[in-house]
């Protein structure tokens, strides 16, 4: 099975080599048939430290690697 690729916004980047990337869904809602939008926040690993709060991010799903953290930062996403 291939693996989930999401695109967000670095929120944080306090922590060494992992970066906090909040991903936005946008759907509609069964019964009041209006678009909802529902935020997650994922930790991913960033090994190089280089994506900054503001950035918008590319992150791949993969093994775990610590109690959080199961994403790993790809790149920072296409312009447009």
């Amino acid at each position: 099975m291939p693996k989930r690729v999401l695109q967000g916004v670095v929120v944080s980047d306090k922590q060494d080599k992992t970066v906090v990337v909040k991903v936005e869904r946008r759907f509609t809602h069964p019964l009041l048939k209006k678009t909802v939008r529902r935020t997650k926040n994922y930790h991913a690993h960033d090994e190089s430290n280089a994506a900054k709060t503001g950035d918008v991010v590319l992150i791949q799903e993969g093994r775990p690697l610590s109690k959080l953290k199961s994403w790993v930062l790809l790149q920072e996403a296409p312009k447009g």
